[in-house]
């Protein structure tokens, strides 16, 4: 336990100092950080992936990241609108399956010999590679793609809408801060309720720790504390123009399904966990597991915030 609080204490650090780099030197310290820890977090589950059976390229997975940062950054550098950035990606995501794929036709003996390895029966060299083609394209969507539009959010207020400046560019510092809590206040409070409530079991198949009084506490507490923080933000005068063009009942709908979606992030992870059968994606963070087991529900959270808010601008 004491390994596990000042491991989170680290992360909560870091991650404040990021936000001081951000306000007061460049927004672009969060973007190496998001990919750096994408890059982690893709090495693991390509690793997860593999032992589930889904057979795929773990160099090309983990150098995706910063194909997806450099792609970001060229957009936000020629102001190009939301929808071209999120366009770059998703030809980023087909362009390396396909680089997947030529390589493996080129390493036909290597892939043999993996086939004979791993005792693959009913495929051929031709089959084993477009799948394993395929399921690279997996491992780039989950989790560097849908985990890099954090990079996007960092940087909403360079994305071209009409009324980002209706925030007096405070938008992306607001919507990053709550991309970052409203995952950390669910699985907390969550773990609390749980622990102290108890009861019905919320998927014993696939976490069996999880109950429901704790995913309907962790939702609760998100939103209610996310009201808390909105008022606070609203008292300070460096943010109070830009949170108050934000009606709380808006923001409080977002955290709310923002908390549910987080919960799924973190169950889908652990789905993934028990059909590799392992305990924890790896040991990158001491006290936690791996990076994957640290930002499984920030990968379904941070697209989802990305779009709540462009609907909201628009």
């Amino acid at each position: 336990m004491k390994t596990r609080l000042l491991t989170s204490l680290a992360i909560v650090l870091t991650i404040a100092l990021l936000f001081v780099l951000k306000i007061y030197v460049s927004p672009y310290f969060f973007d190496f950080f998001f990919a750096i820890v994408s890059a982690v977090a893709a090495f693991e589950c390509s690793k997860i992936l593999s032992r589930a059976g889904l057979y795929n390229n773990i160099i090309v997975s983990m150098i995706f990241p910063a194909l997806i940062l450099t792609g970001n950054i060229l957009g936000y550098y020629f102001k190009l609108g939301f929808e071209y950035i999120v366009l770059i990606n998703v030809i980023l995501v087909l362009v390396g399956a396909i680089f997947a794929f030529i390589i493996d036709i080129f390493r036909k003996k290597a892939v043999n010999n993996e086939i004979k390895i791993r005792e693959i029966k009913n495929t051929t060299n031709a089959k084993f590679v477009f799948k394993r083609s395929i399921h690279t394209m997996i491992s780039l969507t989950y989790p560097s793609f849908l985990f890099m539009m954090m990079s996007l959010i960092n940087h909403i207020d360079e994305i071209n809408f009409g009324s980002v400046a209706n925030y007096n560019s405070k938008l992306s510092i607001i919507v990053l801060l709550f991309a970052f809590i409203i995952p950390m206040l669910t699985d907390s409070f969550a773990m609390l309720t749980g622990m102290l409530i108890g009861g019905k079991k919320l998927a014993p198949n696939i976490s069996p720790k999880k109950t429901v009084s704790g995913a309907i506490g962790g939702t609760l507490w998100c939103t209610l504390l996310s009201a808390c923080i909105y008022l606070i933000l609203a008292s300070i005068d460096y943010f109070s123009a830009s949170i108050n063009a934000i009606e709380i009942w808006k923001l409080l709908i977002i955290v709310f399904i923002g908390s549910i979606i987080a919960q799924a992030g973190d169950l889908f992870e652990s789905f993934l966990k028990r059909k590799a059968g392992v305990k924890d994606s790896g040991k990158a963070l001491p006290g936690h597991g791996g990076m994957l087991d640290r930002i499984d529900s920030y990968i379904f959270v941070a697209p989802y915030l990305l779009i709540a808010f462009v609907i909201l601008l628009i």
